[in-house]
């Protein structure tokens, strides 16, 4: 059933109720939003009224053009020239573009097309992702292309490679992997994905990378992370990590590896998640010298962490995260099927899961969390990644769930909002054309109608449930405006247009989204 599902999953996706024109405006020559509160990215607390001008994908003006609750006087405000465009934003939050440090393209085990993946991200404010592996070099590039030049509804991509793809050869000496990582940037790669090696190939290659001034990322798997863990990655120049792994192995303290049960197997997918979520208790107690002493040495070297918390979640608490309200009316069929219990698709661990496993898993986080908020608050760079289109996170939303999993760890919510635009924009090199809403920088904005600084859930594509006066519930927020490259996108339509992709493939398969192993 699944390959029938995987089967039609194209021709569906290139049906859509909107055309590109219904889902966008502009580019103008001029772009004046007018009476926003501005959350800026950089710490800073709201302000407003505010009114800025765009031209040419360039923010020229910001002017504060009231105070709350005073009439606006219109001969102080910025004025509209001939064939410019006006937003009216009155009373309405406005943020940089959102930046996801980790994400990949949809994926053929998913049955997720790039326009379904791209909607969905845009829908949620999302204005610049990085790709940290996806189906090849030729393929990622050929969107950010399209990307760049604004002929689909995407995100600017910034791409990774993993280390390897495509070589016709195995890297197994220092040269070869040199040669690869040249190659890799001739190519036209931002960076690249490892996921560990042999030390002295990974010292060679993240130092012809960091040669080139490419940057990189680790997810440092349980195969190469005994001998080379994030402080050899660090101290050899990569950038940023992803997830967890190899930040427990650098803690510890009276051993060199975990503790594996002896008929542990990597290939099974319980007994590598089980395993994960008892690894942050055997590393050095939070705050001890040790611990103090690893951290210490990150922020030395300008390291940066992209956690992705969200992407675990369903470890410690399987019930919720398969639950979420979202799947009914937004994941596709063949995502659907993907996460559930399977021996050979990545993530869907659910063999045996149970209250034992979960249990270990919130005391992973309590971990975890507690060496995250530290790191920030000793001035180290977190950023907001989503790992999406695994373990029943999907596209968009799951991003959404990354912010309220830091705010969880101890971030305020201004530090939520900075580690998603302007920390990414410092990890990838950028922080000089985006992460902040400043003159000179690429018109890149998030417009929601309710504060998300009070309640992020308002930034969901389902919005956030609320009691009114007359005792009547109501939905409220949403992102009702994704800015990219100063073209307005309506981003309840995005998703509208998402609704229908999924309706459209369960009307042709006859397909009722199921709980696993009910009738």
């Amino acid at each position: 059933m699944k390959n029938v599902y995987l089967t039609i999953v194209g021709l569906l996706l290139t049906f859509g109720s909107y055309s590109q024109e219904d889902l966008k405006e502009g580019p103008f020559s001029q772009l004046i939003i007018r009476g926003v509160t501005l959350i800026n990215g950089n710490g800073a607390p709201p302000r407003g009224p505010i009114d800025i001008v765009v031209e040419a994908n360039k923010i020229v003006d910001i002017q504060v053009v009231g105070y709350p609750g005073v009439e606006i006087d219109d001969t102080k405000r910025p004025q509209l020239k001939p064939g410019g465009k006006e937003l009216d934003c009155s009373g309405m939050y406005l943020l940089p573009g959102f930046i996801d440090m980790h994400t990949h393209i949809g994926g053929n085990a998913q049955g997720a097309d790039s326009d379904y993946v791209f909607k969905l991200w845009m829908a949620h404010g999302i204005t610049t992702i990085r790709e940290v592996g996806g189906r090849g070099l030729d393929w990622s590039n050929d969107l950010k292309k399209k990307s760049l030049e604004n002929s689909i509804i995407a995100p600017r991509i910034i791409t990774h490679t993993v280390f390897g793809q495509a070589s016709d050869k195995p890297l197994s000496t220092p040269e070869r992997a040199r040669e690869w990582v040249r190659k890799n940037a001739e190519n036209g790669a931002d960076g690249i994905k490892f996921f560990g090696a042999p030390p002295e190939i990974m010292a060679a290659a993240l130092d012809e990378n960091k040669k080139l001034g490419l940057r990189s990322a680790c997810h440092h798997a349980q195969m190469d992370v005994a001998r080379w863990n994030v402080l050899h990655s660090a101290r050899a120049g990569l950038t940023s990590m992803e997830h967890w792994y190899g930040l427990p192995e650098a803690l510890f303290e009276d051993k060199t590896v975990q503790h594996y049960p002896l008929d542990y197997n990597y290939q099974n997918e319980q007994h590598r998640f089980e395993e994960a979520g008892k690894l942050w208790e055997q590393a050095a107690k939070p705050y001890s010298e040790h611990w103090n002493k690893v951290m210490d040495e990150l922020i030395a070297l300008d390291f940066t962490i992209d956690p992705t918390f969200n992407i675990y979640e369903a470890s410690r608490d399987l019930h919720r995260a398969r639950r979420a309200e979202w799947h009914e009316e937004y994941t596709l069929p063949s995502l659907w099927e993907f996460y559930q219990p399977s021996k050979i698709s990545h993530g869907s661990y659910w063999h045996d899961w149970g209250t034992e496993q979960e249990v270990a898993w919130r005391k992973n986080y309590q971990l975890w969390m507690t060496f995250i908020n530290e790191y920030k608050n000793r001035g180290g760079r977190v950023t907001t990644g989503s790992d999406s289109g695994f373990i029943f996170q999907l596209y968009g939303f799951a991003y959404i769930r990354e912010m309220e999993l830091l705010r969880e760890a101890g971030f305020h919510p201004l530090e939520v909002i900075r580690s998603s635009t302007l920390n990414g924009a410092e990890a990838l090199g950028m922080d000089d054309k985006i992460g902040t809403v400043a003159i000179g920088k690429m018109a890149d904005f998030v417009v929601v109608e309710e504060n998300p600084l009070k309640n992020l859930k308002v930034l969901y594509g389902t919005g956030a449930i609320r009691l009114t006066e007359e005792n009547e519930v109501v939905r409220v927020g949403g992102v009702k405006y994704t800015i990219k490259d100063g073209i307005i996108y309506d981003a309840k339509k995005l998703l509208q247009s998402v609704k229908n992709m999924v309706s459209k493939q369960k009307q042709i398969s006859n397909y009722k989204l199921k709980q696993p192993g009910l009738e």
